[in-house]
Formats: C-alpha cells, structure tokens, sequence
C-alpha cells in the first residue's frame, strides 16, 4: 500500500515537472509574442511624432490617426475598414432606403474600384454602368493607389453635380468617359408585375423593407391574377442586386422554404458559429420558382439564391454571382465612428461556402448584348415576314371554332408575341419564363 501511495505521488510530480517543462517554452514564446507587438507600437508612435514634427506641412493628428486605422483594417481584406462618423451616419441613412449618389455598390480590385452592380433607376443605372465594370478616374484624377473610402469620397458631392468618370470595360478596347449627374437615391426594394401568367419579384436591394415589399406585392399580384390557381410560377430576379442586411436575405428565403437550414455562418471560433432554419409558411404557395443571378448578385443575393437552390425549392439560371461569402458586422467605436469587421463566413444549407466561387447557375443563360444596328435589323425582319391567310383580301372565314375559341385564341397568341417581345428586351427573364410556362403545361397533362 505505501509503495502504491509513493509511486502515485512519484507520477504525480512526474506530471506536474513534465507540464512545467512543456509549459515554460510556450509562456516565453507568448511573452516574445507580447514583447514584438510592443516594440511594433512604439515604432508606430515614433513614426507618429516624426510626422507630426518634419513632414513638409502641418497634418491634423485625427485624420493620421484615422488613415493609419483604415489603413490597419483594408489590409485584412476589400470588406474591412474604419468608418468616419460621417460614413456610419451615411450607412445607417442607406440601410434604411434613400442616400445621396450615383447608384452603385463597388468593391475594389487591383487597385481599381470595380462595379459590383449599379442600382435599378439610378444615375449610374441610367448611364449605361454594368456590373464588372473598372473605374480608372474620377474627375480625371487616377484612384489607383487610394484606398476604397477614399475613392468613394472623390464620387461624392453635391446632388445635380456632375462627375465624369473613367471606364474600362471588358470588350472594349479603350477606356472611356461617363457623365452622371449626382441625385439622391430612393431605393424600392422590391418591385412586382406579372408577366402572362407568372408573377415576376425584381429585388433591388436588401434593406429593412425587402420583406415586407416581397410580402405585399407577392399578395398584390396574386389578388390582380385572380388567385393563385390562375398563377404558374415565380421568377425572383435578383440580377445586379449587391445585398444588403443578412437578416433580410433570411426572412426573403424563409419566405419560400417551409423547414431546413437557410444559411450557417462560421467565424474564427467554433462557438461563434450560427445557424438560420427556415419556419412554416411559403409566400408562393408551392408554385414552382425560377431565381435570376449574373455576375452583379452579391452577398444576401447569393444568400437567398443559395438556399432556395440546395433544397431545390428554385430553378437558378442566368451567370455565376459575385462570390461575396463573408459577413461583415459593424461595430460602434468612441467619438460615433465605427468599424466594419469580417467576422465569418457564410455557407449555403449543403455546407458549400461561395466566397469568391459565386453560386453557379442550375442553367447558364447568358444576356445578349444588344448590337447598335437592332433597331435597324428589327425593321428589316419586319419588312421580311411573310403574310398569312388571313391577310388575303376575301379569305373565307373558320368555321369549326366559336367566336370564344377564336377570341381564347387570339388572346394566347398575344400572350405569345408579348414573350417574343421580352425575349428581345430581357433575354434572361423571358428564358426564366419559358421555364415556368413548360412546368406549367406538364403539370396540366399530369392532372
């Protein structure tokens, strides 16, 4: 029993000398750790006060401290970064749907700031600015070098001024030059028509009112069509939609999903992680879905479109997303200025993240660009078209079909030149159409 007793306490010291010689090598190494972070601090206040003390003109103190701080945080990623009072303020204006601008969500690329979507009905919109496109100058000054803030700051001015800015684009073989006059942008998040038989949802953005805007317009529609007996399908058009609140793109896609995982999100920490179900309840009655993306639908886009695609609740056609799988939180600082942090990623309810991979479409369709002559060889194909029987002076008249047939007829056949002229407008939603109609016809034969 003693020798027990012994050869336990010999193990026990064994033990506490064995995490003691472990143990020791770790706390140096972190107290190196602490020691380099400090030595780095002092370099920074040193390089302060030489600022501060010889460069060629006096510099406010604030604004060096502000640039160093924006400076810290743009080097984590295009995501991050400090916001002055004035920003947060402007930021807080914007979630709630009216600013002043141009009208696009930009990110930054190469030292240039690249276009991840211009807004519906904006300046930019109106201008002819495409998601993806570069721009180079503004007010021929060169953004190259500055950081994303302050490029966006030299966009900024007073509303019904004019800026020109620079524009490289792909196809084009010289950069060229946009005048847009400043305005203040009323966002709509949520914009309904029914085209046909189908209900068609354009999300511009997503603000504090996208869901209740999807919510009243979904009902509106249905109301207009007579019921949704009377509806085929959905189209939810989020093309050149940059994103917005996440709490948004989870209420849009609860909207359609009746249970299951919307979207996950992981942050450096297992603990921070979360995860969003969806509840009961589908906005769209089981009607089949069809869900737009392109290159310029970003973040709680892809959000939404992922969701709806992993439980195959939608049919995803048009191009790959941005590929913005990052969620930022905006964290409030002293003197009301605040810090906008990468926290996490996001992952789709498969588990797949999209960060810089977009969400691919379950079919691409491309959107045809419209060629200077259209208009010119519309004509032409107009001239072509042959005439039919019923052009004929004193054709004889159909006599197998009543007058409510052939004005049954008649009012198909206008439904079917109305898609023939979508299909020149918006290629993309006329194919997303199309898709509904054809489920629409099976399912009639199946019942």
């Amino acid at each position: 029993m003693k020798k027990f007793v012994m050869a336990a306490l010999g193990g026990t010291v064994a033990g506490v000398l064995a995490t003691t010689q472990i143990a020791g090598p770790l706390l140096a190494q972190q107290n190196d750790n602490n020691a380099n972070v400090y030595q780095q601090l002092d370099l920074f206040g040193d390089i302060f006060e030489r600022i501060r003390a010889q460069y060629v003109e006096e510099v406010d103190p604030g604004e060096l401290i502000e640039a160093a701080i924006d400076g810290m945080l743009t080097s984590l990623d295009p995501h991050s970064s400090y916001l002055s009072p004035e920003d947060a303020q402007a930021m807080q204006v914007q979630t709630r749907g009216e600013f002043g601008g141009l009208g696009i969500e930009v990110t930054q690329e190469e030292g240039f700031v690249k276009v991840v979507s211009p807004i519906d009905g904006t300046p930019a919109s109106e201008a002819g600015i495409e998601a993806g496109d570069f721009i180079t100058h503004v007010d021929g000054e060169s953004v190259l070098g500055l950081t994303l803030d302050s490029a966006v700051d030299l966009m900024r001015g007073p509303v019904g001024s004019e800026i020109i800015i620079t524009v490289v684009r792909e196809g084009e073989t010289e950069p060229f030059d946009v005048s847009i006059i400043r305005d203040t942008i009323k966002l709509t998040a949520v914009r309904g028509r029914t085209q046909g038989d189908t209900v068609v949802m354009r999300i511009t953005t997503f603000n504090d009112q996208t869901f209740p805007n999807l919510k009243e317009n979904i009902a509106k529609e249905i109301e207009a069509a007579g019921g949704i007996d009377n509806v085929n399908g959905f189209v939810i058009d989020l093309r050149n939609n940059p994103g917005g609140l996440l709490t948004q793109a989870i209420r849009v896609s609860d909207g359609f999903l009746n249970e299951g995982e919307i979207v996950s999100t992981r942050g450096r920490r297992l603990q921070d992680g979360e995860r969003y179900n969806a509840t009961p309840g589908d906005l769209a009655e089981g009607k089949p879905i069809v869900v737009l993306i392109n290159g310029g639908s970003a973040s709680a886009s892809e959000i939404v479109a992922g969701a709806l695609q992993d439980h195959r609740r939608a049919i995803v056609v048009g191009t790959k997303s941005f590929g913005k799988g990052s969620v930022q939180t905006v964290m409030r600082l002293r003197q009301e200025g605040a810090m906008r942090l990468t926290t996490a990623r996001y992952y789709t309810p498969s588990g797949r993240s999209i960060q810089n991979l977009g969400v691919s479409p379950d079919i691409i369709v491309e959107q045809p660009r419209r060629s200077p002559n259209a208009e010119e060889d519309e004509e032409q194909t107009n001239a072509r078209r042959q005439r039919s029987e019923a052009d004929l002076r004193g054709s004889i008249s159909n006599d197998s079909l009543s007058e409510d047939e052939i004005r049954q007829i008649e009012a198909d056949r206008a439904k079917a030149e109305d898609a023939a002229t979508l299909r020149e407008e918006d290629y993309q939603l006329a194919y997303a159409i199309d898709i509904l109609k054809g489920l629409s016809a099976i399912g009639d034969r199946d019942k």
